[in-house]
């Protein structure tokens, strides 16, 4: 278990990915998004006038992965820019599960999903990280970068 002091990327270095900050009108939604948990992470976000986390995202389509509220905050906060982590969502390492159960979905389903009108519902798919036989989640690899919202906005210049 890490402390809160490590990144996942610190002690798994096989995992340590550059966060670069992009335009939010390049990445693609596959969910939806419930408007009470947008509505809270957004007051949360704005009171804390920094993005804590990195968003995971496919490297070859630009389909988020984790954090599509995150994003959708940020929009609604006036921001153009966010900070993300390019995952390689083709390595089989990257694996697709269902939070519900009784549902399956591939990562076709998401590609699809990503390039199409109709996204999933809210909180569908769990994308997680097989290490050494075990699955994290894939926000283990969202490092934490405290970027205040101004930068995002592009206020005061550039970007980190």
């Amino acid at each position: 278990m890490l402390n809160s002091n490590q990144s996942f990327a610190n002690t798994h270095p096989q995992w340590r990915r550059d966060i670069r900050i992009v335009e939010l009108d390049m990445l693609r939604q596959h969910e939806e998004v419930d408007p009470m948990h947008l509505f809270r992470l957004k007051g949360e976000i704005e009171l804390d006038g920094v993005l804590k986390f990195a968003i995971a995202v496919d490297a070859d389509t630009n389909i988020i992965l984790d954090g599509q509220h995150r994003v959708d905050a940020l929009r609604r906060l006036s921001c153009t820019r966010v900070p993300v982590v390019f995952i390689n969502y083709s390595s089989p390492e990257i694996v697709v599960h269902a939070w519900r159960r009784a549902e399956a979905y591939s990562k076709e389903d998401v590609r699809r999903a990503g390039f199409s009108q109709e996204k999933f519902p809210p909180t569908t798919t769990k994308h997680m990280i097989r290490i050494c036989s075990r699955l994290w989640h894939i926000s283990a690899i969202e490092d934490r970068v405290d970027i205040p919202l101004e930068k995002l906005r592009g206020e005061n210049g550039a970007c980190c």
